[in-house]
């Protein structure tokens, strides 16, 4: 099994968690015993700053609303942008096939990096939606889309580096109907598929988690509905996400609400809902024994390079890898 934690080289990532020092992530993988990084390409790749030899995994960028501008609904899209202008700045053009090439370059991005794997989010949804949780789109709708891009983009994919779909808890992989996530691996024409699974956004999918006990528990369950198509599950993202009751208050606030959020406001509800904390009891290990991945990420929101080595400790503890 390969350990591993998240980073990217967003301006955020390389000023506050690695301090502009080069020598940052081979400190941070030495002390913590872990192998390496998943890997996050939001610009140029500086080698020296992110070195190869520690990328295992590259997490694709990702846009959360995306399916009516795969499906040229315009009127949907000048409602939930505003203007033309803005659709523009989300998408980095109006033509579906220029959004379709910057998936491409990404994907050359990441093969330069040799991966072992890269992880592709499979989930859609409007900010008009995210308070109030009534959703135009189906789960099927996401995943026939997202197979539909995928396979339009996989040509840029190296041989031998694999594919993992993760789970969010908008419309589209959420693991809780298996027959769509087996649909998903049935209609991506790419030889090697499987699923990334991420246990904060799976915990986000029930509102009645109390604590972690519960949230391992929840996972262990969907994981053992998935039958056969738990094989294909070669990754966890782990961390704890317990925010029900966050979620059933805003939807109370926000009910018949449906107007388009500001990025703050969306930015703001993503960050109270999906909390990226570390496992801190034994529940952590639970998960790892139902399982046992080839990938395991400690995936965690980090404001800085103490925050991300804190988070390590505690969750390596819960996990008796100290």
């Amino acid at each position: 099994m390969l350990e591993l934690t998240n980073l990217s080289n967003a301006d955020c990532d390389v000023e506050k968690v690695l301090e502009n020092d080069a020598g940052t992530i081979p400190a941070i993988v030495r002390e913590h015993g872990l192998d390496g990084i998943e890997f996050m390409i939001c610009g140029p790749w500086d080698r020296v700053m992110h070195p190869p030899q520690y990328i295992k995994g590259v997490h694709l960028l990702f846009w959360p609303c995306w399916l009516d501008f795969w499906r040229g609904n315009r009127a949907v899209l000048l409602s939930e942008f505003g203007s033309e202008e803005n659709i523009r700045a989300y998408y980095g053009s109006l033509d579906v096939g220029d959004w379709v090439e910057a998936w491409k370059r990404n994907l050359r991005q990441a093969a330069r990096c040799h991966p072992h794997y890269v992880v592709f989010h499979v989930a859609h949804n409007r900010t008009s939606e995210m308070y109030t949780r009534e959703f135009s789109a189906s789960d099927e709708d996401v995943i026939r889309a997202t197979a539909e891009l995928v396979n339009q983009i996989t040509s840029e994919l190296p041989q031998g580096c694999r594919l993992l779909f993760e789970n969010l808890w908008w419309r589209g992989l959420t693991f809780r109907q298996p027959h769509l996530a087996a649909m998903l691996l049935e209609q991506v024409d790419y030889p090697d598929t499987g699923f990334m699974l991420d246990t904060g956004h799976l915990m986000n999918t029930n509102f009645d988690l109390r604590n972690e006990a519960d949230g391992a528990a929840y996972v262990q369950k969907i994981y053992r509905e998935l039958g056969a198509l738990g094989q294909y599950v070669y990754g966890v993202h782990l961390h704890q996400s317990i925010s029900g009751s966050y979620t059933r208050e805003m939807m109370r606030l926000h009910a018949g609400e449906h107007r388009p959020l500001t990025w703050g406001e969306a930015m703001d509800y993503v960050m109270h809902v999906d909390l990226h904390q570390p496992f801190r009891t034994d529940a952590a290990l639970r998960i790892l024994d139902a399982v046992q991945p080839e990938y395991l990420v400690h995936e965690f929101q980090h404001r800085s390079r103490g925050d991300l080595e804190d988070k390590l400790r505690v969750q390596r503890g819960a996990l008796n890898f100290l």
